[in-house]
């Protein structure tokens, strides 16, 4: 038990009054710089301020930068031992705070990110609770005493577990950088969803492909083994997931071209609804009833899609009714178009306008055309607001609205002799019943 009677022997030794000073005043200088930047530049949603002052990583930050600054400087005159201790807690915690802030911007809803950070955050905490007692030299010499093999390949698990740190580490970089970019760049100069959609996703996997090659890098995997297996995956991939690469490379093209949009209404293979995401190998599209449809990006490559929306958001919408042919064409089509102009919904501009559509069995049939702004708010309801209102305008002007009729004319019944036991009554009372 030597390593104990060394962390007692130094425990005694400290200075204790004088660090634990000396850690105060660090971490209340470090809150007093978090907190005036915090209050100045005001942004909650950065990683490194954060909600509040102590809410972002410039606060375990800051602290770490004067604790370890003055354990340095105090080390020279007498023994320290709470010093130490706090470096390797501020780190850890440095280490949790920064992971848990990338990975909340990265993946918000993300359950598999939460259980990640959880994970991480064990691990920085056994580690410092190893340093501080003077124990993580010991383990990891015996961490490097076990081998693991990979087919002719022997890994020491020390390597392995430094080469996970280390990728994990470059991963969280790499995605805080893409987090950065695209609330400091993109956000900025591109105002279309789909290109910055698009950027978004190119930035990241570059970024994400170049922190695993440093990763690999520094673990001390051969880079150029690499490059022919990933001519043999590349092989593999055009082969067996042509249709996968097929969708995925359809998704670059559409956001690209530009030719559907987030938020244009388009039918697709008889579906109708508005786009609601690009993913790089489906669309999402959202009906009105609230279904939502996953569209392979091949299949809007390939087919033919509805753009209903091309240039702009306006929807149009018909409706028709039926009138009685004594009725006055003029008045019917301007109460028809009067019905349309008092919803709220429904656009002035183009005008709403009524035609006469056909010339029915029972009925002049006229049609109603008019368009709305807002198609995400619902189409039916306004609808059925202009058909209720239609209806009231022709019922107050008087204008009949036929129901379907017919007549059977029934062969013998008008010559039929009346002394035939009632006949031609009894055929004149199914006549009118029919």
């Amino acid at each position: 038990m030597a390593w104990l009677e060394t962390l007692v022997q130094e425990f005694h030794e400290a200075s204790t009054w004088v660090e634990l000073a000396v850690i105060l005043a660090s971490l209340a200088m470090a809150y007093l710089v978090s907190r005036t930047l915090a209050r100045r530049l005001n942004h909650p949603e950065s990683i490194w301020l954060g909600p509040t002052a102590l809410g972002g990583v410039m606060f375990p930050l800051l602290s770490l930068v004067l604790v370890y600054v003055s354990t340095v400087v105090v080390e020279h005159f007498v023994p320290v031992f709470f010093l130490r201790a706090a470096v390797s807690v501020l780190t850890s915690i440095l280490l949790m705070r920064w992971t848990a802030r990338v990975l909340a911007a990265a993946f918000p809803n993300s359950g598999l990110a939460r259980l990640v950070e959880r994970m991480f955050s064990w691990f920085v905490a056994l580690v410092a609770i190893l340093w501080i007692l003077g124990l993580l030299p010991q383990v990891l010499k015996e961490l490097d005493g076990i081998n693991v093999a990979f087919g002719k390949t022997d890994i020491t698990l020390l390597t392995l577990i430094r080469g996970t740190l280390t990728a994990g580490l470059m991963l969280v970089t790499t995605l805080w950088i893409s987090a950065t970019f695209e609330r400091r760049v993109l956000d900025g100069m591109v105002n279309d969803l789909s290109m910055r959609k698009v950027l978004m996703n190119v930035t990241r996997a570059l970024l994400v492909l170049v922190g695993l090659l440093f990763a690999l890098s520094a673990v001390g995997v051969d880079l150029t083994a690499l490059s022919v297996l990933g001519g043999a995956m590349g092989v593999g991939l055009g082969f067996g997931m042509q249709k996968l690469a097929a969708n995925y490379v359809s998704g670059f093209v559409i956001l690209l071209e530009r030719s559907l949009r987030i938020g244009d209404n388009v039918r697709v293979d008889g579906f109708e609804g508005r786009i609601t995401d690009i993913k790089t190998r489906y669309t999402l599209i959202r009906a009105g009833n609230g279904r939502e449809s996953i569209v392979p990006n091949e299949s809007i490559i390939t087919q033919r899609v509805e753009n209903l929306s091309v240039a702009d958001m306006r929807f149009n919408v018909t409706t028709s009714i039926g009138v009685g042919y004594d009725s006055d064409v003029a008045q019917v089509r301007q109460i028809l178009a009067d019905a349309a102009k008092a919803q709220k919904r429904v656009l002035a501009s183009p005008e709403p306008v009524a035609y006469l559509a056909n010339f029915g069995t029972d009925a002049i049939e006229f049609s109603l055309n008019f368009w709305i702004g807002d198609p995400a708010a619902g189409v039916a309801n306004v609808k059925s607001d202009v058909n209720i209102a239609l209806l009231k305008g022709l019922r107050d002007a008087g204008i009949d609205i036929p129901f379907p009729q017919r007549v059977i004319h029934l062969e013998g019944a008008a010559c039929a002799s009346p002394d035939r036991a009632g006949a031609a009554p009894d055929d004149a009372r199914l006549a009118s019943r029919l």
